[in-house]
């Protein structure tokens, strides 16, 4: 599968830690991320990450253009839901493109562990 990963930057640590805690999982499939989401994770993991622009400055619609092509088999998200984000619209175009491709999506850690419950 390939998983995309993004995390607003109060939540990078926080997904950097999930990925590191499934290592293994996440190790077994092609991983792609904003880019400095996908960096911080990279550089903690040790795994190999696709890595596209950063979220406000396009990542966001790169990675919407991969699901619209099909190329996205799930996505964590973590999003931090008390800072406003000036890329508030690329965020929801996003999470609306997940909902008409039903691509499963994670905006926290809580859901995250029950989706990597399913692929296990």
């Amino acid at each position: 599968m390939r998983i995309a990963l993004i995390a607003h930057d109060k939540k990078k640590r926080e997904l950097a830690d999930f990925v590191g805690e499934h290592k293994d999982l996440f190790a077994a499939h092609e991983l792609v991320a904003t880019g400095t989401t996908g960096q911080l994770i990279a550089d903690e993991t040790g795994l190999k990450v696709k890595r596209y622009q950063s979220g406000p400055l396009g990542g966001d619609q790169q990675i919407g253009a991969l699901i619209a092509n099909g190329e996205i088999d799930m996505l964590f998200f973590l999003r931090d839901p008390l800072t406003p984000h000036p890329h508030e619209p690329d965020v929801s175009a996003l999470l609306r493109l997940c909902d008409v491709h039903s691509i499963p999506v994670a905006t926290n850690v809580a859901t995250a562990r029950f989706v990597l419950a399913g692929v296990r």
